[in-house]
């Protein structure tokens, strides 16, 4: 078989996993070899769902790991929010990430650069959001860097939150969140992991267009979590504030039942 081949059936099996209650997105025919492939697998994904809703990403680390993979469900916003849940001891918990969403106003074309002025220019507004996140690779299993690039980094969608102001966004380095449901709150000194929350938008999209991977307007990038994951029940009242910028309550229900 071609390499060609052996990515689309790993895409094709990755893609299966994500509207699975128990998912194992492990594949032993074939593994990404390389950074290029896990992308190309991702974008296999992409052409079988049909659309991409956003992206995820964060500036490349130390280790030479990128950060950077589609949301291929549709934004969810409002006060419902729909989610595949994880259950720890028979309980359902919604995962989720309070992040900044970043909204294109218009398409990036690819095969050129980007200033970030221009970046700054494309994007239409900022929002409050959370990653909602799915482990797809069973418990048992230890998945490599690559095999995770590929499944797309446990995303399995974006909750897009009230719209906040740009230059409060581009100056949340540190913001403390707040989470309440059921009179149980957890408390988290936030800070973003690559300092400033705009710094991985304006990376990824000159990655992306160099790779030939055209953005379009109303498509979402989150950059990173304040606080890493939070387990919240489902059902239930969830009050989220981002302190000195914002608060917003959701609940969540199963997306499977």
């Amino acid at each position: 078989m071609t390499d060609n081949t052996h990515l689309t059936e790993l895409a094709n099996h990755l893609f299966a996993q994500r509207n699975h209650a128990n998912p194992n997105a492990h594949f032993d025919a074939f593994t990404a070899q390389n950074i290029d492939q896990a992308i190309t697998v991702q974008q296999k994904m992409a052409e079988l769902n049909g659309h991409i809703s956003g992206w995820k990403c964060l500036v490349p680390q130390a280790n030479d790991q990128l950060i950077v993979a589609p949301i291929l469900q549709a934004a969810k916003r409002g006060q419902q929010c729909s989610i595949i849940p994880t259950f720890k001891s028979e309980q359902a918990l919604a995962l989720i990430e309070p992040e900044i969403a970043f909204i294109l106003g218009e398409d990036i074309e690819p095969y050129r650069h980007y200033s970030h002025q221009e970046i700054d220019s494309a994007i239409s507004a900022t929002h409050m959001a959370l990653e909602l996140i799915q482990h797809r690779f069973s418990r048992d299993s230890q998945p490599s860097y690559l095999q995770k690039l590929a499944d797309g980094l446990s995303n399995q969608g974006v909750y897009i939150g009230p719209q906040i102001p740009k230059s409060v966004a581009y100056q949340a380095s540190q913001v403390d969140i707040v989470v309440t449901a059921n009179n149980d709150t957890q408390a988290f000194n936030g800070k973003h992991p690559c300092e400033l929350p705009q710094l991985p938008v304006y990376w990824m999209i000159n990655y992306l267009a160099q790779k030939g991977i055209k953005l379009s307007a109303g498509q979402a990038i989150i950059t990173g979590s304040y606080c890493g994951v939070v387990n919240v029940p489902m059902a239930t009242e969830i009050s989220i504030e981002y302190k000195d910028i914002g608060q917003f309550t959701v609940s969540f229900v199963d997306a499977l039942a």
